[in-house]
């Protein structure tokens, strides 16, 4: 598949990319070349081919969900700048 001018020009626009007048025939072939190449790769006959493995089909190995650090929130609150009712208090971020 050939591209023109207008085409490139077309293809820019929409990716708003800015491209100089003496740069649009080198783009013009170059992305013509890569689109024959995907025609290329679409007219290889893979029905003989069997997919590769998935990453999906893998399965984690997860450790135990246990609890590993003491409670220290009286620790925590006794040295923080303000804490009421077991909860930190933060300035107001959004009115």
């Amino acid at each position: 598949m050939a591209l023109d001018r207008s085409d490139v020009e077309k293809i820019a626009h929409l990716a708003r990319l800015q491209i100089d007048e003496q740069e649009i025939p080198q783009y013009t072939e170059n992305l013509s070349s890569i689109l024959d190449l995907v025609n290329q790769m679409q007219a290889v006959d893979t029905s003989d081919i069997e997919p590769m493995a998935n990453s999906h089909d893998a399965v984690q190995r997860l450790r135990a969900d246990e609890v590993t650090e003491q409670n220290n929130r009286e620790k925590l609150q006794s040295i923080a700048p303000a804490a009421e009712a077991g909860l930190f208090q933060v300035p107001k971020v959004i009115e």
